[in-house]
């Protein structure tokens, strides 16, 4: 064995045995499978997932779970023909490890591999990936959704997930058939809100990447390409120590983060120095380069100094705000391309932020066309649509599997429910409704409507991965309490079991039955010292950054070890289950409990620093524009404004429903502190105005503060003309005329790709909308090609769209502006978005992925028709 191989394995048996005297109480759990008779590489194996386990599941999971899924995995590796082509360190990084994002941990190696085992076996690497990712759109299709990632399970039952889901679905089934694949992110989009996330795959010594879900006839193609092309950070965590050979943006002791940019855009290096003002290099400074996005400064990157004082940052071409922070001390400066090659030095001198109004432009890097790749043959596209219709039947065939109304309606008639409620909860639950609909009809008779709440005061998506008897542990843990509170308490802070993005687990009689009826009791009187209990002996570890607060209840509450949030939420579930209403608040994310009418914040010793004792807060009033025109955006929340209080020298976004826009109605009850509210305007190139307001809010007062905008004036330029003349065929395949459908007053058209994600988002936009269109009557008229027309794709899915949208078929995108086809639009793909006016004059275009489209379309026709 070298010297370099003998201080991994030192390196791997130190981090083992730390791992291990971690598991406290959790121990036998966890580490009694190694008493079984284990081969060496089991052992290996074994010792590597423990090693880098993130701490979340050591406490959530059980030895069984990974013992089996080393065993299938190691077996699958002999089994699959490129088995022993894959190299070691790559199987060790990307196919071994069990976990992919924040998805629940389940035993789905063995039954993804038995899926597409004979399907593959015949395939190059290459082909087999590709093979792959059609059996994952026979699996799932795309809808925007929560944080909460499903796992590889419960997006097949349901048959659909948001981007991080459908990614966690391909990386899962490629690495069953043991071919090396990692879930790739850009945090956040510089040039539109959002973020997006794919998955790379590696075959016969080269990385190749594919849009989960969304099958291409080959591999490096995606509608993604283009905006990754201006990506600003394109990265991947993997839990172990990785080194390489891509740029390694963070090495912590239990993970690794790669930066993979520089496969996707032009890329340059930021070097930073931080000192102090006295000039001294400042070691262990916290580094944020943070971009613009969805209405706030988000950090995309936050890296440590060195011993000099010294850290660096290979991004895209593009503007960034870098703020070093140590110990509450700060300084910040705005960094663009044209400051390359020089260190950028920030002295840490600052501890107050500034006062009044501010003024930023941050510009996102250019728009450039991809490298040209050869067409495909006709033989080629029409197989590859043929397998897209394939497997859109499959999906569909199994999405008629779930029951239907005629279900609800039986349950209801026999509980004696509501019909409608009913089945709403079976709909939204989609292909575990049979689970939810065998609740209901096991539980209504003897407790009513309750069963029913129960369900109703779940997320969508606890509705697809909860079962009976975790449901059961809830409703009848829950229903000993309910005479002791207002139905409305009960119903949302004791019953729910939903406390904030973790996995729902059966802790209620668990937790119930730990503490003896005379300590109960106490903690009712006095839930604040529940919280003292709850922090006795708790192990503080800030492990994996995208699992804090994912630890469920009663790993947590089993092992007494985790993160700050995740004892945040063993509060919550712990009080509940004891009968005391109970919450994260909803902006702050602490734990909080009801006494009276009053809501108080859970003190605790070490966690959840609070400035002020419980009630002290202050009021934060938002105040209009008098002098706001009808170019001024609307105040939405993280969407044009969001407020970010000062904490030890950064910014911390406070948490409102994504696009609030009651902003005026009422003050905001908020923390006393220094306070940052940021508003911005983006245009159409994807940069953005940005304005900071500066304001402390003290405890017990009311602070006024007017919400103001940067005046932005672009120009609305004709960008060519629509011909009217044009035939188009409607749904019931008469021919009409685009012009009588564009009527005298012009309208919003968009040519679709309905199947692929970005025509997804500009059609739930849309419906966000519809209320205002339908008011100014704007005609909108989507049109959808022949070929695009897939099987699954029908109106009805879409309701919420404004009520007089038509939708078009067009055999050969014929009235398709002709500047189309040939411009960069072109590859950018679908949607195509246009405002036409009155005069038949195309006045605004958008085309691809470009969160917010249709937004900037109806500001646009406004200010036309203003």
């Amino acid at each position: 064995m070298s010297k370099d191989m003998k201080e991994q394995m030192s390196q791997l048996d130190a981090k083992f045995e730390e791992k291990r005297h971690m598991a406290g109480p959790r121990e036998h759990d966890l580490f009694h499978i190694f008493d079984q008779d284990l081969t060496e590489e089991e052992v290996r194996a074994l010792k590597y997932l423990y090693a880098y386990m993130p701490v979340n599941d050591m406490a959530d999971y059980d030895g069984e779970l990974f013992l089996n899924h080393v065993r299938q995995t190691l077996d699958i590796r002999r089994r699959v023909p490129w088995g022993q082509r894959v190299p070691d360190e790559l199987f060790l990084h990307f196919v071994l490890p069990y976990r992919v994002n924040t998805e629940n941990i389940e035993d789905v190696r063995g039954l993804m591999y038995s899926e597409l085992a004979e399907r593959t076996a015949k395939l190059s690497m290459q082909d087999a990936i590709l093979e792959t990712n059609y059996w994952c759109h026979e699996k799932a299709t795309y809808i925007g959704s929560d944080l909460r990632t499903m796992s590889p399970l419960t997006i097949m039952r349901t048959a659909r997930g948001r981007c991080g889901e459908e990614s966690t679905l391909a990386v899962s089934a490629l690495r069953s058939i043991g071919i090396p694949a990692r879930q790739i992110y850009t945090p956040r989009w510089a040039h539109c809100d959002d973020n997006h996330a794919w998955v790379e795959a590696w075959a016969d010594g080269e990385w190749y990447f594919i849009g989960a879900c969304e099958p291409e006839a080959r591999l490096n193609q995606g509608w993604f390409g283009p905006p990754a092309r201006r990506a600003m950070l394109i990265n991947t965590r993997i839990f172990g120590d990785y080194p390489g050979p891509e740029n390694i943006t963070l090495a912590d002791p239990w993970f690794t983060e790669i930066n993979v940019l520089e496969n996707y855009a032009r890329t340059r290096t930021i070097e930073v120095t931080v000192k102090d003002d006295l000039g001294r290099p400042v070691t262990g400074a916290e580094v944020r380069f943070e971009l613009y996005n969805m209405a706030e400064l988000y950090p995309i990157a936050i890296l440590p100094t060195d011993e000099r004082g010294e850290a660096s940052f290979k991004t895209g071409l593009g503007d960034l705000v870098i703020r070093a922070v140590k110990d509450g001390v700060w300084h910040e400066v705005k960094n663009t391309p044209d400051d390359a090659g020089q260190v950028v030095e920030l002295i840490l001198d600052t501890r107050e932020q500034p006062v009044g109004t501010e003024d930023l432009d941050l510009v996102p890097p250019p728009e450039r066309e991809g490298e040209p790749v050869p067409d495909l043959t006709d033989a080629q596209i029409r197989r590859h649509n043929e397998r897209l219709e394939e497997g859109t039947g499959i999906r569909n065939a199994f999405e008629a599997t779930f029951p239907g109304r005629g279900t609800a309606a039986d349950i209801a008639r026999t509980a004696g429910l509501p019909e409608d409620r009913v089945w709403d909860v079976i709909r939204k639950a989609r292909g575990n409704g049979h689970e939810i609909a065998a609740f209901l009809q096991q539980y209504a008779e003897a407790y009513g409507e309750w069963p029913l709440r129960l369900l109703e005061s779940l997320n969508e998506k606890d509705l697809a991965d909860t079962f009976i008897p975790v449901l059961e542990n809830h409703l009848t843990g829950a229903l000993r309490y309910r005479e002791e509170t207002s139905e409305e308490m009960f119903t949302n802070y004791i019953l729910c079991p939903r406390v904030l993005q973790e996995m729902i687990v059966p802790y209620r009689r668990e937790i119930r039955e730990a503490f003896t009826s005379e300590e109960a009791e106490g903690f009712r009187a006095d839930p604040q010292k529940l919280a003292q209990v709850l922090e006795q002996d708790y192990t503080f570890r800030e492990d994996i950054p995208n699992l804090k607060g994912r630890g469920n209840p009663l790993g947590t509450f089993r092992m007494k070890a985790g993160d700050e949030m995740s004892l945040g939420i063993l509060f919550v579930a712990a009080a509940r289950s004891l009968g005391i209403p109970a919450r994260l608040h909803p902006s702050e994310q602490k734990p909080q409990y009801a006494k009276g009418s009053r809501w108080m914040d859970a003190m605790f010793a070490n966690a959840f620093k609070h400035k002020e004792q419980p009630g002290e807060w202050g009021r934060l009033q938002l105040l209009r524009d008098p002098a706001a025109g009808p170019d001024t955006p609307e105040a939405s929340y993280e969407q044009t404004f969001t407020f970010a209080r000062l904490e030890n020298g950064a910014y911390k976004t406070l948490v409102y429903p994504h696009g609030k826009t009651d902003v005026y109605d009422e003050p905001f009850e908020v923390e006393p502190g220094a306070y940052r509210i940021t508003s911005g305007v983006r245009l159409k190139d994807g940069s953005v105005y940005v304005r900071f307001i500066y304001v402390t809010v003290r405890a017990g007062e009311l602070c006024e503060v007017m919400l103001t905008f940067r005046d932005v004036q672009e120009g609305i330029p004709v960008l060519g003309t629509i011909d009217r003349s044009s035939v188009l065929t409607t749904l019931d395949g008469s021919d009409v005329g685009l012009g009588e459908l564009l009527g005298t007053k012009g309208a919003l058209a968009a040519w679709l790709e309905p199947e692929r994600e970005p025509s997804k988002h500009l059609l739930r936009e849309l419906g966000e909308l519809a209320e205002y269109v339908e008011q100014q009557g704007i005609p909108v008229i989507l049109l959808i090609g022949h070929k695009e027309w897939t099987s699954s794709f029908s109106p009805v899915q879409y309701p919420k769209l404004p009520k007089d949208t038509v939708f078009v078929k067009d055999d050969s995108y014929a009235a398709l502006p002709n500047f189309i086809p040939n411009s960069a639009a072109s590859e950018a793909g679908y949607p195509h978005l246009f405002v036409i006016d009155a005069q038949d004059e195309i006045r605004y275009t958008a085309s691809g992925y470009k969160i917010g489209m249709g937004k900037e379309a109806l500001q646009t026709f406004i200010q036309l028709n203003s």
